[in-house]
């Protein structure tokens, strides 16, 4: 067999040879750090694809659905863009036009020939992370080893998807092993964060955030264990959602730690607008996935749970702030944001108190930042089975720079755990999830509504996108995934040196602490997207993203 080296070459010059030579651009130098601009500038796209591509999945719909707008010339326009979007932050993995865009022309016949649309997504171009089977297309999931496998059949979502009526036209970058809030791999290289390229788009669904922030796709579909929807849309300014465990099948993808089943990897679109985010899961649903993945939970779509029946309507809602976590204190500009928040959601009528977190620490002990924890039981395992194929090594750090490099907190020890200590965590972490309910419940005594806080709105991460290699803390998302809450991202505002100053520092929770607290230059930072997360309870979707819609509409009427 080649060098793992030879192997990882010849696979990026297919991926080269795939672009159509005519999108080829003169992209920037390495010294220009925000790129969102240059799609536009760069004269590949017409007037007419500038304008389908900043378009919101809402009206993208109408306009295919009514034939205002062609399928094909849709694809063609986001396929332009996502070849331009790559050639500035190396963000994609397969490409194929000529499929995508023959998928597309049949859709357009259709519709031309009966009138009637495919389904609810017609002529929409979806991206996928690069977990996501799509039958002759290489998943790779940034291994070495599995360089020419290539998928006999479609993942689910990709059936779903394709019945649906979308157009699958790109897949994106992650790191190896999925299991970093990073995006690096050795066969594509690393995915930079367009706001500034000297940043982490964050991971590991680090491509679809960097594809869908320079609007080269109008909805991607990332995956999520511990934040790794959230965390990339949190650092590039994107709408998204983490659902619950089997709302959206995973069935037929690939991924790391098969066969854990206790804390579930989930997809969940990300987006540039809260709409998109209804469209896909409305349709995914609708679509009855439990009939094509065993995983996949029987509930319909629920209107009623969507138009708030169990939240009083959407009346007076109570949200709770979690100001921190009782681990790791959020950067000023994060503050900030939740301070806008607030004081928007009160503007518009309704309550906030203050959410007291518990048991935050232990619920990651028992995720990712213990080495006896449910990922760590045997992922040094899983990962070295994986890459001693090639001989290709485990990557250890996303630095730049690998001298004196700590190893991350969530990345696992050599040695895994016993069946019974794995229970036993498994156990503890069950005993919390009961703990936390009740913790919930008991709000209704503060709310004033009758009911119990409707929803928490907390940080996405406790900084904006961090260094490349810095990205070192995920339990603002990671202990909705132990709880199984189903969580929104939506856009707040940028780092602004002037109103993020460094403060003074504050009573350290630990020394862990200290350092996300000594990390902090808000140059550093600058310009660079802020994030929150909408948190409800498990399987609470519909309400969720309409909580999502009512905060985002609050925050846009005070701007």
């Amino acid at each position: 067999m080649p060098h793992w080296t030879t192997l990882a070459a010849e696979k990026k010059q297919r991926q080269l040879k795939s672009i159509p030579q005519g999108w080829l651009v003169s992209p920037p130098p390495d010294s220009t750090l925000d790129v969102t601009g240059f799609p536009e500038t760069c004269g590949l796209l017409t007037e007419r694809e500038i304008e389908i591509t900043n378009t919101s999945v809402d009206v993208l719909l109408e306009k295919l659905a009514c034939g205002e707008w062609s399928a094909v010339d849709v694809t063609t326009a986001f396929y332009k863009r996502a070849i331009v979007a790559h050639q500035l932050v190396n963000c994609l993995t397969e490409i194929f036009v000529d499929h995508a865009l023959a998928r597309a022309a049949q859709l357009d016949d259709h519709l031309q020939q009966t009138g009637k649309v495919v389904g609810p997504l017609h002529g929409l171009p979806i991206s996928l992370k690069d977990q996501i089977c799509i039958k002759g297309l290489e998943t790779t999931m940034g291994y070495i080893s599995w360089i020419g496998r290539y998928a006999e059949k479609n993942a689910v979502l990709v059936d779903i998807l394709i019945e649906c009526g979308a157009v699958p036209f790109v897949r994106t970058n992650l790191p190896q092993t999925v299991m970093w809030p990073e995006s690096f791999n050795n066969i594509f290289g690393r995915t930079t964060n367009p706001y500034n390229r000297s940043l982490t788009p964050g991971g590991s669904s680090g491509g679809e955030g960097a594809l869908l922030a320079l609007k080269g796709s109008p909805l991607g579909v990332g995956s999520d264990i511990g934040g790794s929807i959230r965390i990339p849309s949190s650092f590039c300014s994107l709408y998204s959602l983490r659902p619950s465990y089997g709302r959206v099948p995973y069935c037929g993808a690939l991924n790391s730690l098969e066969g854990q089943d206790s804390v579930h990897s989930v997809f969940g679109p990300m987006t540039n607008s809260v709409g998109g985010v209804k469209a896909f899961m409305k349709a995914v649903v609708d679509a009855k996935p439990w009939l094509k993945d065993p995983l996949a939970v029987r509930k319909k779509w629920q209107e009623d749970e969507y138009n708030l029946a169990d939240h009083g309507s959407g009346k007076d809602l109570c949200f709770a702030i979690m100001w921190d976590d009782g681990v790791v204190v959020p950067h000023p500009p994060i503050r900030r944001s939740l301070e806008m928040t607030k004081a928007a959601l009160e503007k518009a009528g309704h309550k906030v108190v203050d959410w007291k977190p518990i048991k935050h620490r232990l619920l990651a002990d028992t995720t990712a930042r213990n080495h006896r924890n449910i990922w760590n039981a045997a992922s040094a395992e899983d990962y070295m089975i994986t890459t001693s194929v090639t001989g290709e090594p485990v990557i250890a750090t996303m630095e730049l720079d690998h001298s004196n490099v700590a190893a991350a907190p969530f990345r696992p020890k050599k040695i895994g755990i016993t069946a019974y200590q794995l229970w036993q965590v498994q156990k503890l972490r069950k005993d919390i999830r009961k703990e936390y309910l009740d913790h919930w419940e008991a709000t209704v005594s503060e709310t004033g509504t009758g009911r119990p806080v409707d929803a928490i709105i907390c940080p996405a991460a406790s900084y904006a996108a961090t260094p490349h290699g810095k990205n070192r803390y995920t339990n603002y998302t990671t202990v909705w995934n132990a709880l199984d809450y189903p969580a929104t991202t939506f856009p707040v505002t940028t780092v602004d040196p002037t109103l993020d100053a460094k403060k003074p520092p504050h009573v350290f929770y630990d020394e862990f602490d200290k350092g996300i607290y000594d990390m902090y230059d808000p140059e550093i930072f600058k310009n660079a997207p802020i994030c929150l997360q909408l948190v409800g309870r498990t399987l609470e979707e519909e309400a969720v993203i309409k909580m999502t819609e009512i905060v985002d509409g609050a925050l846009a009427a005070t701007k």
